[in-house]
């Protein structure tokens, strides 16, 4: 089937090839104006200008996208969307002047996702993540990265990254899985950390090997979770089988989560809230990505990733939506965009490549999607009329989606 888009007003970033984009390289968006898309069998075929089009005689679809903005799927690269229930009541308490750590010391946090997980069915945790993943799909997100982390259990673990699979095997869009056993330790653990070391090690690591249940290994490297030395043991057991790494790093303290991402060669290093010059400059002497997750930083009323300094001093930046149930409760990417734009002074198009190509390199999906360039599936927003792509950050209370396609057919 081929699909032939004509009339579009702004088609955004077309790329001949894929490039992992840092420092100044991160403002440049390519944009066609007046330009048409062709799609068949779900991959884009052809674009170019208007000027230039001829009708395919074999065409089975023509739409016509007169004033339409179309451009790649956002590429959600951090995720947390299997959990059993919503914590509005640690919101309250956030409301009252409670801490992050102080929820956590009284048995919020991690620890009440993990309770309230381990006591529902695999059934009924597939049910309610397949809705949000078909919810976050219509906001415009074309892949996702969805991590476990509330089972901290073997069994709950499994059940989690399970879940994982079975939406990797429905869903239309890729799906990434992270193993996230080092999210926190459990309550029998917390005097008694390398036993629950062992227990990912010996017990979790070889079971989901054996079911091939994760693409990634994870660990919350920060103050009173995961100490730098305990990531990377644990990261490294998981790189045994096969897992690539990816950090948890330096949201509430300089943790020293970007220094042992580094060194592992992590994908990327996740959240970055606290930053110096040694961990900035650390990031940009490397590969490793660091991914920004503006709507922690609201939600937690935490000042922002400073994004301005690391991507002027040439770190790879990605966006993410790190949703879940009680630091992130949203998928929306529009919004993310948006935030990092108001609040971490990135300008558009920084953040539209940091949330479809260089996310798209998160996941290492960067072959498949990201940008409109031949040969990629189509996963593709198609926006109402807007005058600029500066308008979509901009107009931040707005819908602009008019429709998204996933893999050549509408969603």
């Amino acid at each position: 089937m081929t699909i032939e888009c004509t009339n579009i007003r702004f088609l955004v970033n077309t790329r001949t090839e894929s490039k992992l984009l840092r420092g100044d390289a991160l403002s440049d968006l390519p944009i066609m104006e007046n330009a048409y898309l062709r799609i068949t069998d779900g991959i884009i075929s052809d674009y170019g200008s208007m000027a230039d089009f001829e009708s395919d005689s074999s065409t089975s679809e023509a739409y016509d996208a007169t004033g339409q903005t179309v451009m790649p799927a956002w590429c959600d690269s951090h995720t947390h969307i299997v959990f059993a229930t919503s914590r509005e009541d640690e919101f309250v308490d956030k409301i009252k002047g409670l801490s992050y750590a102080e929820i956590a010391a009284k048995g919020g946090g991690i620890l009440n996702s993990a309770t309230k997980l381990n006591e529902t069915s695999e059934g009924d945790l597939f049910r309610s993540a397949k809705e949000r993943l078909n919810e976050v799909i219509r906001m415009g997100t074309g892949a996702i990265e969805i991590k476990s982390g509330y089972g901290l259990s073997v069994e709950g673990e499994l059940k989690m990254l399970r879940v994982i699979k079975k939406l990797k095997e429905i869903s239309p869009i890729p799906v990434k899985a992270t193993f996230l056993g080092a999210h926190s330790y459990p309550v029998e653990y917390k005097e008694n950390h390398q036993a629950y070391i062992d227990l990912i090690i010996k017990q979790m690591l070889p079971a989901i090997a054996k079911e091939e249940l994760a693409d990634y290994i994870d660990a919350f490297c920060e103050t009173g979770f995961f100490s730098p030395e305990e990531t990377e043991l644990i990261c490294r057991a998981g790189m045994e089988y096969g897992l690539k790494a990816k950090i948890h790093a330096n949201q509430l303290n300089l943790s020293g989560g970007v220094q042992t991402g580094v060194k592992l060669g992590a994908l990327s290093v996740d959240h970055l809230e606290t930053m110096d010059d040694d961990a900035i400059r650390i990031l940009a002497e490397s590969d490793t990505i660091g991914t920004l997750l503006p709507t922690a930083a609201y939600f937690l009323r935490m000042p922002f990733q400073p994004a301005r300094k690391i991507i002027d001093a040439g770190c790879a930046v990605a966006l993410a939506s790190d949703y879940n149930p009680g630091s992130s409760p949203s998928g929306n990417m529009n919004q993310v965009v948006s935030m990092s734009c108001i609040q971490m002074r990135m300008l558009p198009e920084e953040a539209i490549n940091a949330a479809t190509i260089n996310g798209a390199f998160a996941m290492d999906l960067q072959d498949e999607l990201g940008s409109i360039t031949i040969g990629k599936k189509a996963n593709l927003i198609f926006t109402k009329p807007i005058p600029s792509i500066a308008y979509l950050p901009y107009a931040f209370g707005a819908n602009h989606i008019d429709r998204v396609m996933i893999n050549g057919e509408w969603f």
